[in-house]
């Protein structure tokens, strides 16, 4: 986001992509930028999208808006399936017949 809250694309990483991830209790997450904020209330500059998905300018977009909320989407989920005790094989490991010979050395601490 650059300074007049538009947004763009940067092959390297600079102190305007920095952005702050909040989650609100419904798990919408809004993106802020850490650079920019608005100079009479301090308040700060909003990723948003409008309908059509072009990008709002940041320094128009308010935290409750709808065009600011996103829903974050796992990259990858392990489902894995709970064993039951009926699935769960009992194997003792083998025992030694014989006892172990002592190593230790007497008067020895």
């Amino acid at each position: 986001m650059n300074s007049e809250g538009c947004l763009y694309g940067s092959l390297h990483f600079t102190a305007e992509c920095r952005f702050k991830e909040s989650v609100f209790d419904n798990y919408f997450v809004t993106y802020s930028s850490t650079l920019y904020r608005q100079r009479s209330s301090g308040r700060g500059w909003y990723l948003g999208l409008r309908k059509d998905g072009r990008a709002m300018e940041g320094n128009r977009v308010k935290r409750h808006r709808p065009a600011a909320h996103f829903l974050p989407k796992l990259s990858e989920v392990a489902l894995y399936k709970e064993p039951s005790l009926h699935d769960v094989i009992k194997k003792s490991p083998k025992r030694r017949l014989s006892a172990k010979p002592s190593t230790r050395v007497r008067g020895a601490r």
